[in-house]
């Protein structure tokens, strides 16, 4: 008989953009095998501040959903939504618990407690976003008293155009763009192919990097106690948790 395992240590729930066809393989491809993540959709695609909030219509919807299938905590990812404000993503997780009497966090929870996992102050930001996001994520950095050491962005709308840049190219424009002032070098958004990446980053800039989908998983672990460093995907995902 072939063995399957469902979630025997962890089953996490997971909310994430209707147009993202790059988190899940990223994160299957992080999680150890004892880990299982169900997934459930909110309408998104493009990058206006309206499309934004509007995912958050269906949140308490989409909770209940997930609450269904007994998961054991509920992870709302979405980086662009999750930074829009300093304020955000806690109000985003009581919604969460109030609808499914499940746990939550973010993705801007797991990036700002991975950067203070690594002990980072000066950060390098990297998006695939258009200017007013982008500059929404800065704030939202610097709100949490992180310096924004040197960013760049790519001006890219939606999740579909994102999921069309190659590892490759990610890494010929991240390369060059990193502070050498810098602790860690965030390369945001979980629609982007950057986990093939991070390790390679790392080796040319000598700083720790972080990615929405990387920290995300790290975060899920160590925050349910679940060992087994993975060592393929940076610094921070092979840290002792």
């Amino acid at each position: 008989m072939a063995e399957i395992d469902y979630g025997s240590r962890l089953r996490a729930g997971m909310l994430i953009p209707s147009g993202n066809s790059v988190a899940e393989p990223e994160i299957r491809a992080m999680l150890p095998r004892d880990v299982s993540m169900l997934v459930t959709r909110l309408a998104l695609k493009g990058s206006s501040r309206p499309e934004l909030m509007q995912m958050l219509e269906q949140l308490e919807i989409a909770s209940r959903l997930l609450a269904d299938a007994e998961v054991d905590v509920i992870v709302f990812h979405c980086t662009a939504v999750s930074t829009f404000a300093p304020e955000l993503a806690g109000d985003i997780c009581r919604r969460i618990r109030s609808a499914s009497g499940i746990a939550c966090f973010t993705t801007a929870d797991a990036i700002l407690a991975g950067l203070a996992h690594l002990k980072a102050k000066r950060v390098s930001l990297l998006t695939p976003y258009i200017d007013d996001v982008h500059a929404r994520e800065i704030g939202f950095l610097e709100a949490n008293g992180f310096q924004v050491e040197r960013s760049a962005n790519l001006g890219i709308d939606t999740n579909a155009e994102m999921a069309r840049l190659t590892p490759a190219a990610i890494l010929a424009w991240a390369s060059d763009r990193i502070s050498s002032r810098a602790d860690a070098c965030l390369v945001s958004c979980t629609a982007i192919k950057s986990a093939p990446v991070i390790a390679e980053l790392e080796r040319v800039s000598g700083v720790p990097v972080l990615t929405s989908n990387q920290s995300m998983v790290w975060h899920l672990l160590r925050s349910n106690g679940v060992g087994a460093g993975v060592e393929a995907y940076g610094r921070l995902l092979s840290s002792d948790r």
